[in-house]
């Protein structure tokens, strides 16, 4: 299978996906409240693609959630392009992807967070995961989180889980705080063993993500809250700022490459507090 049906399957697998969980947000939100959407362009001047992001703000269930579809290509910028695997004798690219960012109204309900995304310089290469981090301690939401991501892992390979769920531990880690972001998840990237293994593996991801989603905020949307633990949501998307905004690859990518600042930002909570 030459690159270019490699690069069609997956970009329209991310487009089909964004739709698909874009409709179950607005189900959870009994069709009550849109998305705002926006395309872009990479470059005004040229072809060098772009793509869609979908924002939805002030609903019942989510204060802020971004559904975010790319797909860009051409050449990386000198500065970064000897960071990037096989550019060591071309800058040119291309790069598809989705990135998803829940931000709840209910802090019962934990922040969530999915992105795959495929990158092809010399090779191509798959890379994302999800993880959530709440603000308020529940070990049974931590265990229906980690036994599904598990049996999904385990339908590909058996070592997949493990190793996924260190790295996503290892990476989503505030080393100025000396603690974790969230409770984990997976994360995974460079990976490129074999296309359509690697290609089933990501795909599944997507749709285990459209399933756990729903099952969390299922399971505690109607739970009353306090002002108080507001206020302790805040507190933690101000980790959650902090992350994003000095370790994460994605917002450092999309910056260093052209991309959309707003749907880059996307990822940021509508509102944030710092002790």
């Amino acid at each position: 299978m030459n690159k270019e049906i490699k690069q069609k399957i997956t970009r329209n697998w991310f487009k089909l996906l964004q739709d698909v969980i874009c409709k179950d947000i607005q189900k959870l939100e009994n069709n009550k409240i849109k998305f705002v959407s926006k395309t872009w362009n990479r470059n005004k001047l040229k072809d060098e693609g772009g793509g869609e992001f979908r924002i939805l703000k002030n609903g019942k269930v989510f204060d802020q959630v971004g559904v975010n579809f790319s797909e860009v290509y051409g050449k990386f910028p000198k500065k970064i392009k000897n960071k990037v695997p096989g550019t060591s004798k071309s800058s040119n690219f291309w790069a598809s992807g989705i990135s998803v960012v829940m931000h709840m109204k209910n802090p019962n309900i934990p922040a969530i967070h999915f992105n795959t995304r495929f990158i092809y310089t010399s090779f191509g290469w798959f890379g994302g995961g999800m993880d959530i981090t709440p603000c308020i301690k529940d070990n049974k939401e931590k265990k229906i989180l980690h036994n599904e991501l598990k049996k999904m892992c385990n339908r590909h390979n058996k070592n997949y889980y493990k190793k996924y769920k260190k790295w996503c531990d290892e990476y989503f880690y505030l080393p100025h705080r000396k603690e974790p972001r969230g409770i984990g998840g997976i994360f995974f990237d460079y990976k490129k063993d074999n296309w359509e293994k690697d290609f089933k593996f990501v795909s599944d991801l997507g749709i285990t993500f459209k399933l756990i989603f729903n099952l969390l905020i299922n399971r505690k949307n109607k739970k009353k809250w306090t002002t108080k633990e507001k206020e302790l949501q805040y507190i933690k998307r101000g980790r959650y700022v902090e992350f994003n905004l000095l370790y994460d690859r994605g917002t450092k990518f999309g910056l260093q490459t052209g991309g959309n600042i707003d749907a880059i930002l996307m990822s940021l909570p509508p509102t944030a507090k710092w002790n």
